[in-house]
């Protein structure tokens, strides 16, 4: 998704009507440094299974594996993340995925192992 203006409005609009394809390119989070030196990657889509930290906002330092991830509105839920509300209840707190860093990936499915090879060489 390649957007040439630098309207706001434009950018929204861009994002709000992107198709499923080019959402999953939106929900990238940075690697940790560790990860970043292991597999010569800067960013990598997050996925279910994923141990993140967050590291933007009133969970600022909390750790937690990706409960859940909604394309529709690019937001993730993270395990422990939760707010009240206003009868008591514990209802989870989305996060976008710029907000949060990947300390652990989920490894188990083979097409990420291949996407994660073709980065670079590994050490």
């Amino acid at each position: 998704m390649k957007i040439e203006s630098t309207q706001p409005r434009k950018q929204r609009k861009a994002r709000y009507n992107a198709k499923l394809h080019q959402r999953q390119k939106l929900m990238s989070a940075f690697l940790s440094p560790d990860l970043r030196a292991k597999y010569n990657k800067r960013n990598l889509p997050v996925r279910e299974g994923d141990t993140v930290m967050i590291m933007r906002g009133d969970h600022t330092g909390t750790e937690g594996k990706v409960e859940l991830v909604n394309l529709k509105h690019i937001t993730i839920v993270v395990e422990g993340v939760s707010v009240p509300k206003a009868d008591g209840t514990e209802v989870p707190r989305p996060v976008h995925p710029s907000n949060v860093m990947i300390t652990k990936l989920d490894l188990s499915d083979d097409i990420r192992e291949l996407t994660l090879s073709r980065g670079g060489e590994e050490q």
